[in-house]
């Protein structure tokens, strides 16, 4: 199998992609490092590569959640692709599906690790890996999208800033809102996510309930609620508490489904693994098993 590793230079303000090189020196596999030159190279490359190879390969996304999504919207349709992950991204919310990040950051065990195959969640012809939300989520991924790059307020600060501005401009957003054919929301709401992984938000567990091997996506919403209640609520989103907390029944809607549609105003926004999106109508529904992913052995 061939190993190649696809390496964002942005990623974690470049302090750690400069060491992966001399790290992957020290490995049995051979293996090759490119490096991206801009925006959407990394899906370049690949679907360049599996047009022109047969043979097995494994991607590794080297960089955030933003080179992951690449990453898997690249290799999707490619039998002889899989990928895996050397998180070093500011974030890195997929991988604490499966722990956290320290997992991944053994390139021996890294290439050594055994595949399964995983669901992604499809939206018109991008496909979303960890999670597709909007609302109040949406607001915070745009703003994070215009500071993630900025000195002092990008990198692990972009979201609680984020968050906090989002807090004052994002807590009403409007749509209709289907799970499965069943009508869930028709007013103004908080914020909904349909999730394949378990955070959000680099700390956020949105949906600790999530597989992403189970042919569903974990819907979680969140009707309108006063400032003064989602101070109440932040806490418990923030550590996966908030499906089993009597006192938020009447303010969450959670199902579990294969297809989620959304039909709300011109210009509304959605995330797809904090890529931002407008989209005013559209659906989202679950690929089972739609590409495999390396995951090294827990050695905990």
């Amino acid at each position: 199998m061939h190993h190649i590793f696809i390496l964002n230079p942005n990623a974690g303000h470049g302090t750690l992609a400069k060491e992966l090189e001399d790290t992957l020196s020290g490995t049995s596999f051979c293996w090759e490092l490119y490096t991206t030159k801009s925006a959407g190279d990394a899906g370049r490359f690949i679907r360049e590569w599996c047009d022109s190879h047969t043979e097995p390969v494994r991607f590794y996304a080297c960089g955030g959640d933003g080179t992951i999504h690449e990453v898997a919207n690249a290799i999707y349709g490619y039998p002889q692709a899989s990928m895996s992950c050397y998180p070093i991204g500011s974030g890195n919310d997929y991988v604490k599906y499966y722990g956290g990040k320290s997992r991944f950051l053994d390139p021996e065990a890294l290439c050594a690790a055994p595949e399964e195959s995983i669901d992604l969640i499809r939206v018109g012809d991008r496909y979303a890996i960890n999670a597709c939300h909007f609302g109040l989520d949406s607001c915070v991924a745009s703003m994070m999208d215009k500071l993630r790059h900025k000195k002092i307020l990008g990198g692990k600060r972009a979201y609680p800033i984020s968050v906090l501005y989002a807090f004052f401009k994002g807590m009403r957003h409007k749509a209709k809102i289907y799970a499965d054919g069943e009508l869930l929301c028709d007013k103004e709401f908080l914020l909904c996510t349909a999730a394949n992984g378990t955070h959000v938000g680099g700390s956020y567990r949105c949906a600790p309930r999530s597989s992403n091997q189970d042919g569903y996506m974990e819907l979680c919403l969140v009707r309108r609620i006063s400032r003064l209640r989602f101070l109440s609520v932040i806490n418990k989103y923030k550590a996966g508490t908030h499906l089993d907390d009597p006192s938020l029944e009447k303010y969450i809607v959670y199902r579990r489904c294969k297809s989620m549609q959304v039909i709300a105003p011109e210009g509304f926004i959605i995330s797809l693994d904090g890529e931002v999106h407008q989209l005013s109508e559209f659906t989202a529904e679950i690929v089972p098993g739609a590409i495999r992913f390396g995951v090294p052995e827990n050695k905990n």
